[in-house]
Parts: C-alpha cells; sequence; structure tokens
C-alpha cells in the first residue's frame, strides 16, 4: 500500500474503534500462573497465544504483555499491530489509568490513540481516568489535548491499593 493509502486505512480504522473490538478469550494469565511459574515463561506463552489470536485487521482487546493484571487495546491492519495501549479500571473506585499509548510512525495522527481512548471511556461511563506519570516531555501536548473535558483528565495518579489485593498482585510494573 501507499503511504496515504495505509493512513486513511488507519483513519477508517480508528472511525469504528468503539464497534468492532475482538475480545481475547480466557482469564487473566497472571493471575493464575505468576506465582508458581517464571516471568519469562508467562510471558512467552502470552505471545504464542496473542500471535494465534491475532486479527487481520481491526481492534483487539486482550491481557497485556508488560503489566501483569492490565488489559491491552491494540489496532492491527493487515496483521501488524499499528497501536496499543494499556489499560486497568477499578470499578470500586470508579478510577482507570491507560498507559503507553503507541502508535507505529507513519500512523501517527490518524486518529488510533484519541479513538481507542475514547472507546475505553464509552466502555466504561462513569470513570474518571488517569495515567501512572513518568512520560516523556513531546508527549504532554498529547495527554493536554486527549485529557481536556475528561474526568480526571488523564492526570497522574497512583493506582488504588485494593486493585492489587482482588488480583493478587502486590505490585504495578
Amino acid at each position: 500500500m501507499a503511504i496515504e493509502e495505509d493512513r486513511e486505512a488507519a483513519r477508517s480504522l480508528a472511525a469504528v474503534a468503539r464497534l468492532a473490538v475482538v475480545r481475547a478469550s480466557g482469564g487473566n494469565p497472571a493471575a493464575r500462573t505468576l506465582a508458581g511459574r517464571g516471568r519469562s515463561w508467562l510471558l512467552g506463552r502470552m505471545d504464542r497465544a496473542r500471535r494465534a489470536e491475532r486479527p487481520g485487521t481491526g481492534w483487539r482487546d486482550s491481557w497485556s504483555r508488560e503489566r501483569p493484571g492490565w488489559r491491552e487495546r491494540a489496532a492491527y491492519l493487515s496483521g501488524n499491530e499499528v497501536f496499543s495501549v494499556d489499560y486497568q479500571v477499578c470499578r470500586r473506585c470508579r478510577l482507570g489509568w491507560v498507559e503507553q499509548p503507541s502508535t507505529v510512525a507513519k500512523y501517527r495522527r490518524c486518529g488510533l490513540a484519541a479513538a481507542a481512548l475514547a472507546a475505553l471511556r464509552s466502555e466504561n461511563p462513569g470513570i474518571e481516568w488517569h495515567t501512572l506519570g513518568g512520560h516523556l516531555a513531546d508527549s504532554v501536548p498529547f495527554w493536554i489535548s486527549v485529557g481536556a473535558g475528561i474526568p480526571g483528565g488523564y492526570t497522574q495518579r497512583d493506582p488504588c491499593p485494593h486493585r492489587h489485593a482482588e488480583r493478587g498482585l502486590n505490585r504495578f510494573r
């Protein structure tokens, strides 16, 4: 595909972020296996499962590879991941966190990140949204833009302590 065709495909994908999400099957592999097995084994298994269930083009929601107990929302074009963000929601305290939104360079500014965050807010109404912080200086305008008018505004906030206890996890990465 030519670059402009690729970017148009990404904009079309952004337009359906709220409508077409494939959810990974199975429970949280981190909660089941972290206590008894090595981390490298777990990550390898998660990567194999993700490759097996990867969509050709579309949105996917699965367990995060990097943060036990977190979810990942990702966008795929022609079988390649072009965007991803990790997130977690605590319904008890009505708080949500997003971390590390990442878009492949040629698809930046096509609306994938904004669409994914909007879809997460739509699926989790009444939630105040935050990040764990530590963002690069060049990402500050992005967070200001996507946080405008959003409860919590994607400001920095530590996770809830009870969120760890519910999942049997003692810390965030």
